[in-house]
């Protein structure tokens, strides 16, 4: 997959094809965790991710959507990056990395200083990815039950 090819774009979270892709990642961890979108699990709301204080973004390939994730508002300084997700077909293309990229840059865009993030015991992977994007381990900071790791990473300098 040419990554140069992908347009990322705003999109709202709660309507088509956002909303599918989120759908189709909360059925794909239901195996793995149940489902993730319960009472007492952090909050990842379409409202959690719109303006002024969240955002949800798209990648695209001529132009169908392939992955998504979100930003939400913690504190005035700090963003958790929620939903992310990759079709399938797009995983090990680099497409994970690219999406993280730009949820940091908007996280950025909206004024925060800091990112966080948490993903669970069964998705090595993704901690993996995280943990190469310059994310350090941090407590629970979300009161997340389904996480085994917490991650974050500061925005407003070169942390690599």
């Amino acid at each position: 997959m040419d990554l140069s090819a992908l347009h990322v774009r705003h999109a709202p979270a709660d309507a088509p094809p956002g909303s599918d892709l989120l759908e189709a990642m909360v059925s794909e961890l239901v195996p793995l965790y149940g489902r993730i979108d319960v009472p007492g699990a952090p909050s990842a709301t379409p409202q959690d991710f719109s303006p002024p204080q969240g955002s949800f973004l798209l990648v695209e390939d001529g132009g169908r959507a392939i992955a998504c994730g979100g930003v939400k508002r913690l504190t005035d300084l700090a963003c958790e990056i929620k939903r992310m997700y990759v079709v399938p077909e797009a995983r090990g293309q680099g497409v994970a990395g690219l999406l993280l990229d730009a949820l940091e840059d908007e996280g950025r865009r909206l004024g925060y200083a800091i990112a966080r993030l948490d993903t669970g015991p069964h998705q090595a992977h993704a901690q993996r990815l995280y943990e190469q994007a310059g994310y350090r381990p941090i407590g629970n900071f979300n009161q997340n039950p389904f996480a085994s790791f917490w991650g974050e990473k500061r925005l407003d300098a070169d942390v690599t």
